[in-house]
């Protein structure tokens, strides 16, 4: 499952003779003569797919690199609280206080140690979540992996085996919720047919807006950074 691009804007324009991208900062623009198929318009978005991660991640570096204040607060998929992020000398890359709601880390490399900690985070959380949330829905899988993969939330293996993306455990649980979904869907439908989309929706009756929250987002400027 592909990250990070939003919804593309298409304009069909009588004067254009072939398909125009334009990457900024906020949008995707494609420009498209009045004679292009949809298939045409699909087919010419499919290999344009990698550029256009590339081309937008580096738009988003752009704009959060202006502002690399570290987050005072921290908040996880599966928390209702926030946790307090405290920046300070110790000896601990990173200590987590559940108790007090509260994550201390160490002020030496603070962007490295609070990825760091997302990362040790959703692989503890997500492949409970993940497990919860198979037997709720009655899809069973294989086995679960979390990585740090740049252009994908999430996959499904022909073996059934599901990798989810750690970045998720920053996002809201309704937005983890449904890539976890999505991928268990897959180990029924290894396409993205319209009978795929049918199994995702009666497990995710509000899919549509929780994509877009994933495909409107960008991660945190330390996270790209570390």
């Amino acid at each position: 499952m592909t990250q990070t691009l939003p919804e593309i804007q298409i304009t069909h324009h009588a004067r254009a003779t072939r398909l125009r991208l334009r990457v900024e900062p906020t949008q995707i623009r494609l420009t498209v003569p009045n004679f292009c198929t949809k298939r045409q318009i699909q087919d010419f978005l499919n290999q344009s797919e990698q550029w256009l991660i590339e081309t937008w991640q580096k738009q988003q570096r752009s704009l959060v690199q202006a502002d690399r204040t570290l987050p005072a607060e921290l908040h996880l998929f599966n928390r209702h609280q926030p946790l307090s992020v405290i920046y300070k000398i110790q000896k601990n890359s990173y200590i987590l206080d559940t108790q007090n709601h509260q994550l201390l880390i160490s002020d030496r490399q603070p962007e490295t140690y609070l990825k760091a900690f997302v990362i040790a985070y959703a692989k503890q959380h997500l492949p409970e979540y993940l497990q919860q949330l198979s037997q709720q829905i009655g899809l069973p899988y294989g086995q679960c992996a979390i990585r740090q993969p740049k252009t994908r939330w999430g996959s499904c293996s022909a073996r059934h085996d599901i990798m989810l993306n750690s970045g998720l455990a920053l996002f809201p649980e309704e937005a983890a919720r449904y890539v976890c979904v999505h991928e268990l869907a897959h180990t029924c439908h290894f396409d993205h047919s319209p009978n795929f989309w049918a199994e995702v929706a009666k497990h995710d009756a509000d899919y549509k807006n929780h994509r877009k929250l994933l495909k409107s987002a960008a991660m945190p400027w330390w996270w790209l950074a570390a």
